[in-house]
């Protein structure tokens, strides 16, 4: 029985050596005219770039910036992140944006917002979505925008406030931080108008 099996497996050895190799050739074959027929263009469209969206979706991370009014105001700025105006030069938009105005009779004023922008060309910065505005006085306000000059002192609202102060709790149509010269020099006042409303909180 033995030389019968040696023989069997002699055979399919001999047949193994011309099967694997064509079967491999034909894999081979297979895979090529597969390859063969995808179309070449279909990832073109993947392959292009976009120049004009990357320049608009450019972004700075943690930008700040600082400066000083032609009155003495030091202006600090800062973001989570800015991208650059494409259509106007030296405007930029911001996120999460935040503002301190350290004034020169001492006083301080620091806001905050969801977005924002900064125009270096128009010498203006401008805080939207929800602005929060804190002073060293004593006051905290809300307002929907805040605009305020780089070159020169001065704060507004645009559009009504609410605020907390040590009068007490304060509706207004708008706010203002302007700056009053006179013979005795600068002072720096903050203004509501427009129709205010003040809640006497008497002090504990």
């Amino acid at each position: 029985m033995r030389p019968v099996q040696g023989g069997a497996y002699s055979r399919f050895v001999a047949w193994a050596k011309i099967l694997l190799p064509l079967a491999a050739l034909a894999l081979m074959a297979t895979l090529f005219l597969i390859a063969r027929q995808i179309d070449p263009e279909a990832a073109i469209p993947f392959a292009e770039v976009d120049v004009e969206r990357f320049a608009r979706e450019a972004r700075i991370g943690g930008p700040e910036v600082s400066g000083v009014t032609s009155d003495g105001t030091v202006v600090s700025i800062s973001a989570a992140a800015a991208r650059p105006d494409p259509e106007v030069p030296g405007r930029m938009t911001a996120e999460r944006l935040a503002a301190r105005f350290q004034i020169p009779d001492g006083s301080r004023i620091e806001a905050r917002a969801a977005t924002g922008t900064v125009d270096s060309g128009a010498q203006r910065l401008t805080l939207e979505d929800g602005v929060e505005i804190s002073t060293s006085t004593g006051y905290r306000i809300a307002a929907r925008a805040l605009t305020a000059g780089l070159g020169e002192t001065a704060l507004a609202s645009e559009g009504a406030v609410t605020a907390e102060g040590p009068p007490g709790r304060i509706e207004a149509g708008a706010m203002a931080v302007t700056r009053r010269k006179d013979a005795a020099g600068a002072t720096y006042l903050l203004v509501f108008k427009d129709g205010v409303k003040l809640v006497y909180q008497p002090p504990e």
